[in-house]
């Protein structure tokens, strides 16, 4: 199986860096940390006007986000479609005084853990959550940054 990243625009695609390294990073993080197998697994990165869309169609949801999940995971298969905002991951890099590449970075093993079973709408949930983001980030700064 496969991660296929898409985008809206070629511009998009040009700011996302180290793509086969975040590939290998992913499978670590699934095969050999959580013990699943990988499915397949489409990042399509988008901007502003149309995560806004995504979010109201199908979560009915009337604001901005960095990242929507959609999981079609089975037991012991990990596959899903995540939508990742662009701009929002830029300026929440200014926000938090981080890279844009960072915090891309922490957006997509984010949408990876919320196919792997983690979720965020609890306070617990979301310091568990970081927790986990902060674990993947160390391992793929150690072993592909």
């Amino acid at each position: 199986m496969a991660i296929f990243f898409s985008y809206k625009t070629k511009a998009i695609s040009s700011r996302i860096s180290k793509k086969n390294n975040i590939k290998k990073w992913i499978i670590h993080i699934i095969e050999k940390e959580f013990k699943k197998s990988l499915g397949n697994i489409n990042f399509y990165f988008t901007d502003d006007s149309e995560i806004l869309e995504i979010n109201k169609k199908y979560l009915n949801h009337n604001y901005f986000t960095d990242i929507i999940t959609f999981s079609y995971c089975t037991e012991n298969s990990i596959s899903g479609d995540i939508v990742i905002s662009v701009d929002t991951v830029k300026f929440n890099a200014q926000y938090y005084k981080v890279t844009f590449e960072n915090e891309l970075q922490r957006v997509i093993i984010h949408g990876v853990l919320h196919l792997l079973g983690f979720d965020d709408t609890t306070e617990q949930q979301r310091v568990e959550m970081g927790e986990k983001e902060n674990w993947a980030l160390q391992i793929f700064y150690t072993k592909w940054n």
